[in-house]
Formats: C-alpha cells, structure tokens, sequence
C-alpha cells in the first residue's frame, strides 16, 4: 500500500479567530470565511473551516453594544484624527502607508492571508512582493504607531469606512491598497462565482504602486471624521446580512484557487503536482465519500508519477482484472478536465458500462464542474456541443467514439479533446468492433499532436505492436489486491495450478461431502460440494456454456439445498421477487421464482435491462449469494466473488481461450472483503491434457483486424478518411494507412499482396459503389483526387455498413413513393437492423395470426416490401412455394411486426410470449433498433431527397429508445433509471426532470420500495448532470445567437 503522504500537498497557515473585547487592546484577526488548510503530519487531512459562530449571520461590531455608549472610542478616534492632521511635516510614503488593519495578522504574512467577501467587507491578499509593504528598517512616525493601536480595536466595518474617507480625502493620490480594495468589493459576488478569480495575478502583484508625490491629506475639507464615523455606523447597523452560506463560500474558494494552483504546476515540468497529483484536495474527499477510497495502492502512485504521463506521452498499461485499474484513468480524466481544460472521450466495450460509468461519475461532474454525456445506443449529439464554460467528459461505446471523433474532425475540433482513455484495450483483436476501435485511434493519431491516448486491459501479450501502434510507452505490474488461487477439479480432486511442475498440477484435496445415489446422477460434476462451501456466508459466480445450462445449474443446486438457506435474508429475497413482478407486469420467470428464495440466480443475455439491473443489485448487496452467468458477465459489470467456478471449459461449443479464462477468473476475489479468492475449472477426463495447454499458455496475441472485416474494416476506414477530407489521394491515403496497426503487422496478416496493393482495390470497390468518385484536375500536374459522393457521405456520416447501403438507399428511395403512414410499421420496417434477420426464424402460424390483425393499409406494407399475403398463407398451411423469396426480407418484415407489437404494448413479457421469443431476445431486437434508427437518421440527414424522413424517425428513434408511455420519457433519460424505476418515480410524485435534479435522496429510499441510499444519489445526481447539461446546451444557443458577426457589410 502507498504511504499515507504520497500525495504532495500544499501547506497553509491555520487561522485563527479572536473575539474582541471592550477592555482588552490586544489586536485581533477579523473572522474569515475562507477557510485556510491546517497542516497535517501526513500532509492528508482536507482542507478545515475557521470557526465562525454562524454561517449566515455576523456581529458586526463584535462586543460593542452600542457606539452611541462609547464615548471613549469616538473621543479616540477624533483626537487621533486632530494629531494626525496638526503633523504638516509627516513623510508622504508613510501617509501613504497607514495600517487600517492588525499588523501582526496582515502586512507581514506572505501570499496566505485571505479575508471575507461581503457586503461590509472585502478580500484581500498581501506578498511580501507588493510595493506598498513598509520598509522594516526605516523609522516609524510615533503618530502613526497611536493611529494603529486606537484602529486595531474597531470593528472591521468601520475600519472599512475608515479607510474609505482615507482615500477620498486624499484627492489625486491613489494608492496599490486602494485599487485593490475597490476592485474586490466591486467584484466580491463575482469571485465566489468563478474560479478563476481566485487565481493569484501575477500582474498586479509585480505591478510597481503609482504614488502621488504632490498629493496631501485634506480631512479638513471635509465634514468631522467622527461625524462621518457615527453615519457609517448606523448604516452598516441598518445593513441586511448578506444571505449566502459562509461555509458555501468558503469551499468554493478554496475548491477554485486549488484548481488555479493545478493548472499552472500542472503545466510546469516539476514533479511536484499539488495536493492530489496536480487536483484540488476536494477530489480525494470525492474519492473517499463516493467510492469509500482512502489511499491508492502503490502501483496507482507509481503509474500516476511516471515521467511520460507528466510529459503527456501515450501510454498503455497492464494488470490482472480487479487491480485497480479504473481508478488511475479516473485521475488522469480529471487532470484533463479540470487542470488543462480540455475534453476527454472515454471509451468502453459495452452499453451497460457505460451507463454504469455515466451513473458513476455524473456526482463528480456535479461537484467539480464539468459535464459527463453518454455516448451508448440511440444516445449522443453529433457534432457534440461546443461549451465555452464547462468542459465535457464523452463516454461512449466504440462505434459512438468513432461517430463522434468523426464528427469533432469535420467540424476541425479534434484538438479539443486532450485524453481519449480506451477501456479493455484487447478489444483491438476482436473482429468488425475492433476494426472500428483501430480506425477511431488511428485518426485521433494522425489529426491530432495534442491528444493523449491512455490504453488499459487485463489480457494483453503482444503489447510492442500495440506500442507502435500508439507511439505509447508501456506499464505493468502483476499486482491484485486479493491473492487468486487457481485450482483445476477433475473428478473428485481438487489439483493446484503450478506452472512449476512438469504437468502444471499438484494435489490438493479431495472433496469431502457425501453424495447419495440420486445426488450423485443428478450432479455428476459436484457443483453442490463445492458451491456449499461457500454459500451462503461468501458469493460465488458458476460460469456455464450456455444460456439454458445457467438456468439447469441454478435449478439444480437450490433442488438439493438444504432448507436452511431459504432462511437467509428471507424478507429481501421475497421483496426481489415482487419487484421482478412488477417489472413483468405480473410475470415472473418461474426458475427465478424457484431458485431465489434459496438466494440463487441466473444470469445472462435472456433477462430483460430492468431484470438483469435488479439481479446484479441484488447479488451486490449479499441478498443473492449464487449467480450462474455466462461469459459476457466477466466482460460486463463487476460483480467479483469469494469463489468462481467454471462448469466446464467451453464458451458454447468453442473451446476457452486463455483471455476468456483469465477474465473470468479475475471475478475472485473482492477487495476489502475476502483475504483470498479462488477459481475453480471442472474438467473432464478427456479435454485434460486441453487444460494443461491452457492454464500453462500465454494469453493470446492482438492481431488487425481491418482485413478481416472487409466492409466495417478497410473499405469503411477508406470512405471516411476521403469523406472527412483527412486523405484525398492515394499518396495521402498509404500515408494514413501507415499509422495503422495493420501496417504495424503487414508482414504476419499478408503475403500475397502489398498494403498498397490492397488499398488500391478497396478505393477501387467504393467507386463501383458509387460511394467515391475520382475528379482529375485541370492543371498542368493532372493530378488524380478522390471526392466523396452525397450517398458515400451519407453511409460513413450514419455509420451504416457497407454491405447493406446500397440497400437501404434503394429501400428509403422505395419508401418516397407510397409511404403508409396511418401506422408507424412501414418506418419500424426501415428501421429494423439487416444484421438481426439471419438469427430469425419466423412462427408461420403466428406470422399469419399478426398479419390477419392488421388493418388493410397495415397489410398493404407487406405488398410494398414484397411479402404478400397468399405467401404467408401458404407458408402457415405447410404448402409449396414455387416463387423464391428473399429470406431476409420476410425474417425483416416479421421482426418488424415484432416490434410494432412492442411500441403498442410497451410489454416485453407479453410480446415475447405473443412470439415465443425469449424475452432477453425481444429487449436485444428492441434496442438494435434504437441504433439502427438513430443511424439511419443520420443517413437521411446528409441526403435532400430523404428530407421527408428527417422528423418522422426522429420521433421513432425515441420511442424505441425508451419504448413506454410518453410520460416516462423524461425519467427514463437519466442514466440508471429504466421502466420498473421510472414508474416507481413517476406514482411516487416525480414526474419530471427537475422533479429528480431537486430530490432529496434520503426521501426517495423512503418512497420508493427496493432503492438502496447509494442508488437514490446516483440517480439524482445523473438527474443533477442532465439538467445541467440541457441547460448549458440552451445558453449556449442564447449566446450564440445574441453574437455580434465579425463581418457585417460597412463595418471596419
């Protein structure tokens, strides 16, 4: 673990606070709301408040009572004034120089003395730099030193005034103390607002001060100073309390010089970053308050120090799953945001991670000051909101990234964006999502010299490819918070994995619990044994091959589980249940209904989003203590264990690779809970030596895959990089494809051709396509460019695949001439993605029976698509058909009725069921088509002829979106709240966005049944961030507007 003191910190003075009293002459500090850090042994603590005795209240006068009783104090203060105006001879500069406040509490203290903004007083800020500090070895005026020690006992309003007088009767003389007195009650309100103005000027304190030396003070001139003290008096008496929260101001203050001090030693080359690795301390308290961390482990520090991260190099660092890993990048992204003030693009594999990220991070962005946009699905605005104020942190899945960097690129923002951060980096090597993570970097690598790439992951082998690739330096360490112990079951023993050892086992145990006959047939693998060790007091993850061996495995176990077990948090286990069941509408999935009440679950793709959320709270929260997932679970949300079980060494019916074992057993084990975790791989006699191969190999290598994926890879990497101008002929274009990974790796992926071969037959398959087009120009040079055509644009600008855009234009083309509108199932049609029609299998007799209940303009669809009635007709009665039609026309045009059922019914359940569908397959279908609509939206806005389609799938792509009643839309656009929720929401009272941004949280666990207190702040603080953002997004549009142009006609 990192010392506790790893983290520089800045050390201030404390302040201190002393009442004044009416007999006492002692000097005294006037309380200040701006807090001063008080130095600790470990440099840790945060910053303390000084003790005021209200935070929205002050004594203005401190102990006196009255000033109309102190005859005293105005004799004083009259007499001082007669003195100080009979000495004709007193030297200008130490006029100049009167001290109206306590010397030992100011004019000797260097950079730290901040005093309070309010109406009655002003903020001041003293360096033994400024020009007006008196010159300790020349003599003091004995006048002067009685002015300073009647001055020392009055309060600071009427020090205030004092001074004030001070300067008005000192005519043309203007002294450095004044301007920057009157500059900060003129600006009080404005500092507290903006951090900027907490930053120390280095223009004004190495200003040399502008003193007068004709000026003379004249009080006589005007009326008694005693009289003008009584006036002041009564009117700072009179004067309304300025009604803002001192503590309020004071963590703003702080909060924003501490950024300002950021900002610039961040820039600096020393290594010596500010109190929290170059961020304001207020983020280590976020740390601490919202994730429950304390300190860093000491790899974090280590990675965070390292001289290519100050240098801003790229950088891709390595460790075993559950290491840590998140954390660091979450530091860097603040650096970013807060210090730089840059934006960052987070990228992560899936959905559901981003949403969770969103949910996680939104809280910061409320407390810090910046904005968090999801980036996932249906969701992000394309070019991005150019914000003047705030920056914005963009986390997106990989096919939004690269929409979105395409976008910043056209609109020349690229620069904008300081950090990119790529989650599960591997996702490189697999298939058409990593081509397009391929594409994304290597256009941010080739645009852009100031963008910062940071690249983790688990599983990485062939990491100095990936370092080529990036231009990256590389960190790893083998550290896991929680010791994992491998284990390999076969039959009824247990073997340790020993990479030592000649065949990479040793004898462990073997297992210790007494099967009966039917137990044994029932559970030939032991799952039981070794599940009952564990369970209930520990979790424990049984990874299986499939969808239904998940919901057999968990029906198994709690069969023979002992009743004991039904015990363990029985109210939260009945309480699940009824949340299931109105998630369903009043169904529930009888396994579920069966294995819960024994805290056992499965899960995998089959749930719906709202299931899948309530099972994994649940098992986070110990209600349930088994889960029997699938593989996604291990690339999906965190959800570790004290033990993880692998059924068997397959993912459906391929064999485990080594990075897929690895990511799932890298779930063992939580840090802070267990001491250890373990992983255990039952195998059978025959794929033995199988296991011995892969428990002792490396992980495998992360090759392009650009060539692979002909249409999504090299040929969709080639229109954009014409279509955005980044490359235009095919010099430019070898050029571009030279900062490829794919160039990194020519020599293994292609022999027969070279890369420029093969980008000459991609550039020459998009002109038979018609989606390029060459345009040789007319000088002397004749040289051949390459141009972008409308329908070329409009494919890589909707991100549409290229196998099918010649399709869906022809299809849209077909839509213009007889568009059915009376329903919305011709555009759901348009709308229902190409690449789901293969997994279909159509239900004739349900085909015919949903066909049959559409109205006859409904069915006219079927006609203009090409599937009409006498086809379906016979295909349900089982008889011939001669005429051939096209398969994925029919499976489109059912999925279509699958979801137009859907958007009446808004019931996943109940569609499922209408179509013998899974109902984890109908939420799949419904939220591809969210996608796919909002990317052909895209599609038509880049061609005129479409503009007809522009609102019609506007509309859809939102009733996809959140497919529900209209009036859960707003809800349902925070991060983390799906429908169950929603409706919770929405009966509980809070029926709109701001309804939520203002809600307190402690109320809504109270109202709403099955929300923890951590839930209940995350999802107003994702209501906080939302609101935020809509309306920064509207001033923005404000300013904009009332922007005067630069190039109005007769202006100079």
């Amino acid at each position: 673990m990192a010392e506790p003191g790893l983290a520089v910190r800045r050390k201030s003075r404390p302040s201190s606070v002393r009442k004044r009293s009416r007999a006492s002459a002692q000097p005294s500090a006037v309380c200040s709301p701006v807090a001063r850090k008080r130095p600790s042994s470990g440099g840790e603590g945060p910053p303390t408040e000084t003790p005021c005795s209200n935070d929205s209240e002050e004594d203005m006068f401190g102990d006196y009572d009255s000033f109309c009783g102190n005859d005293s104090l105005l004799a004083q203060v009259d007499d001082m004034e007669h003195k100080y105006l009979q000495d004709k001879n007193m030297d200008i500069k130490a006029a100049e120089h009167i001290i109206l406040w306590n010397p030992q509490s100011g004019i000797h203290q260097k950079k730290q003395d901040h005093f309070s903004t309010s109406e009655s007083m002003v903020v001041l800020k003293t360096d033994k730099d400024d020009a007006f500090q008196m010159n300790e070895n020349e003599p003091v005026d004995s006048n002067q030193e009685s002015t300073e020690s009647i001055l020392d006992d009055l309060p600071s309003s009427q020090l205030l005034y004092f001074e004030k007088m001070d300067e008005l009767s000192s005519g043309s003389r203007i002294s450095l103390v004044s301007e920057r007195r009157n500059k900060c009650v003129n600006s009080s309100s404005d500092k507290i607002r903006s951090p900027s103005s907490f930053c120390p000027d280095a223009e004004h304190r190495n200003k040399p001060a502008d003193f007068s030396s004709d000026s003379k003070c004249d009080l006589l001139k005007t009326e008694s100073l005693k009289d003008h003290l009584k006036s002041a008096m009564t009117g700072n008496a009179k004067a309304q309390t300025l009604q803002v929260s001192k503590t309020k101001q004071l963590k703003e203050a702080v909060l924003s010089e501490e950024i300002c001090v950021a900002k610039k030693t961040i820039e600096s080359s020393s290594v010596d970053i500010g109190p929290f690795y170059g961020l304001p301390s207020k983020v280590k308290e976020l740390f601490r308050q919202f994730r429950g961390i304390e300190t860093l482990y000491e790899w974090q520090h280590d990675c965070l120090m390292l001289e290519s991260l100050q240098q801003r190099k790229n950088l891709i660092y390595s460790l075993p799953t559950s290491g840590g890993k998140t954390l660091v990048a979450e530091i860097i992204i603040l650096q970013e945001l807060l210090c730089r003030q840059k934006d960052v693009l987070m990228i992560l594999p899936y959905v559901a991670i981003v949403q969770e990220k969103v949910r996680g991070l939104s809280s910061f962005g409320i407390e810090l000051g910046f904005l968090v946009e999801e980036y996932a699905g249906s969701k992000g605005r394309f070019p991005p909101i150019k914000r003047r104020k705030k920056k914005s942190l963009y986390i997106a899945t990989i096919e939004k990234g690269h929409a979105l960097v395409n976008s910043l690129i056209e609109t020349e923002r690229i620069d904008d964006l300081g950090l990119v951060v790529v989650d599960e980096l591997h996702m490189l090597g697999e298939g058409s999502r990593g081509a397009t993570l391929e594409i994304t970097l290597a256009k941010i690598l080739y645009t852009s010299k100031n963008t910062q790439i940071i690249g983790m992951s688990a599983t990485l082998n062939n990491v100095g490819d990936l370092q080529k690739f990036l231009q990256a330096e590389y960190y790893t360490n083998n550290f896991r918070p929680v010791e994992l112990k491998e284990y390999v079951k076969i039959r009824d023993t247990i073997y340790a994995v020993d990479s030592k050892t000649e065949n990479g086992f040793t004898f462990s145990r073997l297992l210790n619990f007494k099967y009966s006959s039917n137990l044994e047939k029932a559970d030939p693998d032991h799952i039981i044994a070794l599940v009952t060790e564990v369970i209930p007091k520990y979790s424990c993850l049984i990874f299986c091959p499939t969808k239904k061996n998940c919901e057999n495995v968990a029906s198994m176990v709690c069969k023979y589980l002992k009743k004991d077990f039904r015990a363990h948090r029985e109210k939260e286990k009945q309480d699940l249940i009824k949340n299931l069941k109105n998630i369903g509408n009043g169904s529930v999935c009888p396994v579920l209904k069966q294995t819960i009440p024994f805290g056992i679950a499965y899960h995998h793709s089959g749930l719906t989003n709202d299931e899948r959320r309530s099972i994994e709270e649940a098992y986070s929260t110990g209600v349930l203590c088994l889960l029997a997932c699938t593989a996604t679970l291990a690339a999906g949300v965190n959800l570790p264990a004290r033990r993880v079980i692998l059924r068997a060494p397959y993912v459906a019916s391929d064999f485990l690779k080594k990075n897929q074992y690895k990511q799932m057993i890298g779930r063992a084990g939580r840090a802070g809970i267990d001491s250890a975790g373990e992983s255990i791989l039952i195998v059978q006699e025959k794929d033995k030596h199988l296991v011995q191969d892969l428990v002792n190999s490396p992980l495998e290598n992360c090759y392009s895959n650009l060539l692979l994926e002909l249409t999504k890879g090299m040929q969709s990497c080639l229109l954009s990089l014409v279509g955005l101008k980044i490359a235009v002929t095919h010099e430019e274009v070898n050029s571009f494809m030279c900062s490829t990974l794919l160039s990194v790796q020519q020599h293994l992926l292609f022999k027969e051709k070279s890369l420029s071969e093969i980008i000459k037959d991609g550039l020459e398959n998009l002109i038979e396509k018609g989606l390029l087009k060459r345009r040789i120009s007319e000088d002397h040079n004749s040289k051949c460019t390459l141009t972008i055509t409308p329908l070329g644009k409009a494919t890589y600008k909707g991100s549409i695949d290229l196998a099918y855009c010649n399709l869906l234009y022809r299809e849209l083309k077909k839509g213009l001439e007889g568009l059915i509108l009376e329903s919305n199932l011709h555009l759901l049609y348009l709308a229902t993605p190409y690449d789901m029609t293969s997994n279909c299998s159509p239900d004739w007799m349900i085909y015919l029976r949903q066909f049959n209940q559409l109205s006859a303009a409904e069915q006219k669809v079927a006609d203009i698509v090409g599937v009409p009635e006498s086809f379906i007709t016979k295909k349900a009665s089982g008889q011939a058909i001669r005429k051939n039609m096209d398969s994925a026309v029919v499976n489109r045009l059912y999925l279509s009725f699958v979801l137009y059922t859907l958007l009446k019914e808004t019931n996943i359940w109940s569609v499922s069921e209408k179509f013998n569908m899974s109902r984890g397959y109908v939420q799949n279908l419904l939220n591809s088509a969210a996608s796919f609509a909002s990317c052909v939206l895209h599609f038509c806005e880049e061609l005129e002829e479409f503009w007809v389609y522009k609102a019609l799938l506007t509309e859809l792509t939102k009733q996809l979106t959140y497919c529900v009643k209209t009036e859960l839309i707003p809800l349902m656009e925070v991060a983390g709240v799906l429908e169950a929720r929603a409706k919770q929401l929405y009966n509980a009272g809070y029926k709109t966005l701001a309804h939520l941004a203002n809600a307190n949280p402690e109320t809504l666990v109270k109202m709403i049944e099955h929300l923890s207190r951590r839930q209940a702040k995350q999802i107003v603080s994702s209501a906080k961030m939302l609101l935020s953002e809509k309306a920064e997004a509207l001033q923005e549009e404000v300013e904009e507007l009332l922007k005067v142009p630069t190039d109005i006609p007769g202006t100079y």
